[in-house]
C-alpha cells in the first residue's frame, strides 16, 4: 500500500511582502472594493513607528449595530490613532458624527484600504481582525501583532492559534449579548499596544514573519515542498 503523505507550502502572501522573487508581485489579482489608497497613505505618513491601529473585518463579515458602536468606543478610549475599514454598506451603522470626530483626533474611516501596503509600513503596532484566514497569514508574514474578534466558521479557531499558539496576540472575548464590549476592545489593544506583554507579543510576531520568509526563499521549507510536488508531477 502506498503512503501518501500532505506538504505545507505558504503563506501564499503576494512575493513583494516575502521572498521578492516574482518581479511586480505586490497586489493580489483582484480587489473586491476600490481601496482608498491615497487617503491611507497620507495618514500612514504622519504616524511613528508601530503606533497605530489598523482595524478590518474584510469583504463579508457584518458587525451588529451594538458591535459596531461598542467596537468604536473602545477604539477611541484604546487612545492611539487607528484605520478603520468599514464597508459603505456597513457605514450607517457607526455612531452619529464618529467619522468627522475619529478624523478630527488623527484618526481615518476608510471604505477600504489597501491591507497589505498598511500591515507592511511599519506604523501598525496592532491589527484588530475577525482573523479570517488571509488576514491572518498577511499578519502573520508581516509581523504584525493582532487582536482577534471572530465572526464564524474557521475564525475561532485562528483567533485560539493567534492568542495560545503563536502568541501573536489576543483573543477578544464577548460579553453579555454576544458582543465584545467597549472595555474589552480597550484592554486588549492596550495590552498589545503598551501593557505587560507588549514586549512578548512583538518578539513572537518578529520570529513569526522571519519563519514565513525563511519558509518562502529559496531552499526554504515551502520552496522546496513545492518542486517536490511538480517533480513527482513531471
Amino acid at each position: 500500500m502506498s503512503v501518501r503523505t500532505a506538504r505545507t507550502i505558504g503563506p501564499t502572501v503576494p512575493s513583494a511582502y516575502l521572498d521578492d522573487r516574482i518581479p511586480g508581485d505586490s497586489v493580489y489579482a483582484i480587489h473586491l472594493y476600490p481601496p482608498e489608497t491615497d487617503n491611507c497613505r497620507s495618514w500612514a505618513a504622519t504616524l511613528g513607528l508601530g503606533s497605530a491601529i489598523f482595524v478590518s473585518f474584510g469583504s463579508m463579515a457584518e458587525l451588529s449595530s451594538d458591535q459596531t458602536a461598542e467596537l468604536a468606543l473602545g477604539l477611541v478610549a484604546a487612545g492611539s490613532p487607528f484605520l478603520w475599514v468599514v464597508r459603505s454598506s456597513e457605514a450607517d451603522k457607526l455612531p452619529s458624527g464618529f467619522i468627522a470626530d475619529a478624523k478630527s483626533k488623527g484618526s481615518l474611516v476608510v471604505s477600504w484600504a489597501p491591507q497589505l501596503e498598511i500591515l507592511a509600513s511599519g506604523k501598525v503596532g496592532c491589527f484588530v481582525t475577525h482573523c479570517g484566514w488571509n488576514s491572518t497569514m498577511e499578519a502573520i508574514a508581516l509581523g504584525v501583532p493582532m487582536v482577534g474578534i471572530p465572526q464564524w466558521t474557521d475564525q475561532k479557531t485562528d483567533a485560539k492559534y493567534i492568542e495560545e499558539v503563536w502568541r501573536v496576540g489576543l483573543w477578544a472575548r464577548k460579553g453579555g449579548g454576544g458582543i465584545v464590549g467597549r472595555d474589552e476592545v480597550e484592554r486588549c489593544v492596550r495590552e498589545i499596544m503598551e501593557g505587560e506583554r507588549h514586549d512578548e507579543i512583538r518578539r513572537r510576531a518578529a520570529e513569526w514573519r522571519e519563519a514565513s520568509h525563511r519558509a518562502m526563499a529559496a531552499g526554504g521549507s515551502s520552496d522546496r515542498n513545492i518542486l517536490e510536488f511538480l517533480q513527482k508531477l513531471c
